[in-house]
């Protein structure tokens, strides 16, 4: 690994250990509306099984914080133990305090210093979330997001700042108040008795270079465990490439503790995209492993493009729809390689570089598919059902490679 991992202290969210050395974790978040518990179990299993390590939900109201128990409840009956997280925005004081039953289903709360009343002469609310936090031995995020940031804080600052003599301008000043916020709401969580291992802190915007500086500066300053991620990463590609640019330059600098690609969804899309974003870029950086890879090329005049991204697409879904069943028993074969190219110019040479790999026929090229494993040409297809002899040949080699690392991990 080519970065030094920033060192942090060790925060336990339901069993889940976040912060020191531990995997960098993957964290989603559900957009039902948590009074139907029925809908929002549902989500949250699809988001654990996609692969999110704790799912956070909107508790906003009487009947949403009266449904996590039986949100809970209904996961637990699914044999699904993902902890939640309850986001809380402005009332969290009166509904951890409502429902106790809520507050102790709940592995962990999100606080926004920005809508609480800390810095006020009193900070009662505030207090109260800390109490019932340390009442039900719960950690605590603190957020702070610059679109709900405490306005008494970011003029006093502003206030100082004009009669400083070297003057910043307003951007700096902003990210400042950021950084100040949540380091000053967490020294009044510890003040308030909570432990210094039981806080996670954020500092969220929705610009790239600016979520970049604030988190430099925040992870500067404290040795929390950082969570990351855009306020809005937005929707489609523009969502993905901010949430990858963002993130991969943190992460390389050793920044963050937890992340989470904050995608707008289509209607009716899969929210489990975000999942898979946050677990492609781990990747991408060589900092965690979470499913086999295809190499695909991105076709040209060569390729007979429609079969071979079709089948490209085919071996991804597959390998990731066996990821559930193997991985248990198939120790490594998250680090497989498997290769899908459409034609002779740079197929044999990627199908070699991989553990196992395809070269498709192009254009005009002998209608045959060699395929090379551990990077010697093993078999050649032909006709109507490569894709299904491929797969079988895939399958053949999990079994025969990773049941022997399983033997030599066991011995």
């Amino acid at each position: 690994m080519s970065f030094v991992r920033r060192k942090s202290v060790v925060v336990d969210i339901g069993g889940v250990k976040v912060g020191g050395s531990n995997p960098i974790m993957v964290q989603s978040m559900t957009n039902t509306d948590t009074e139907d518990v029925t809908s929002t179990a549902k989500q949250v299993m699809e988001l654990a099984k996609a692969g999110s390590e704790v799912v956070r939900i909107t508790v906003n109201t009487d009947a949403a914080a009266a449904a996590v128990p039986k949100i809970k409840d209904t996961l637990m009956l699914h044999g699904v133990t993902v902890p939640l997280v309850g986001d809380f925005h402005y009332n969290g004081h009166l509904l951890l305090r409502k429902y106790p039953d809520c507050a102790r289903a709940l592995s962990k709360y999100r606080i926004n210093p920005g809508n609480v009343n800390i810095g006020r002469k009193t900070d009662d609310n505030f207090r109260t979330m800390i109490e019932c936090a340390i009442e039900f031995d719960r950690p605590v995020r603190i957020g702070v997001n610059w679109g709900s940031l405490d306005g008494a804080l970011l003029t006093r600052m502003m206030d100082e700042n004009a009669k400083s003599d070297n003057p910043l301008d307003a951007r700096e000043v902003t990210l400042n108040a950021i950084v100040e916020s949540a380091l000053q709401a967490a020294a009044a969580a510890e003040r308030h008795g909570l432990a210094h291992n039981k806080i996670l802190l954020s500092a969220k915007v929705s610009g790239v270079q600016d979520l970049i500086l604030v988190n430099r500066k925040l992870a500067a300053r404290c040795d929390y465990p950082l969570h990351l991620g855009l306020t809005e990463a937005g929707l489609g590609s523009k969502g993905v490439s901010y949430t990858a640019a963002a993130l991969s330059v943190l992460l390389q600098e050793g920044i963050g503790d937890t992340i989470r690609a904050s995608l707008t969804p289509l209607p009716n899309g899969d929210r489990t995209e975000e999942v898979l974003v946050c677990q492609q870029i781990l990747q991408a950086l060589e900092i965690r492993t979470f499913t086999p890879q295809v190499v695909a090329c991105p076709g040209c005049g060569r390729t007979t493009s429609t079969y071979f991204q079709d089948m490209a697409d085919q071996i991804q879904r597959y390998l990731r729809e066996q990821m559930p069943t193997w991985k248990p028993i198939y120790p490594g074969v998250e680090m497989m390689k498997v290769a899908v190219m459409g034609c002779i110019v740079n197929g044999p040479g990627e199908s070699k570089h991989a553990n196992i790999g395809i070269s498709l026929p192009g254009t005009f090229e002998e209608p045959v598919a060699p395929v090379y494993v551990d990077s010697k040409l093993f078999r050649t297809l032909r006709g109507d059902h490569i894709v299904e002899e491929f797969i079988v040949m895939l399958n053949d080699y999990v079994e025969k490679t990773y049941s022997a690392q399983r033997e030599t991990v066991n011995a």
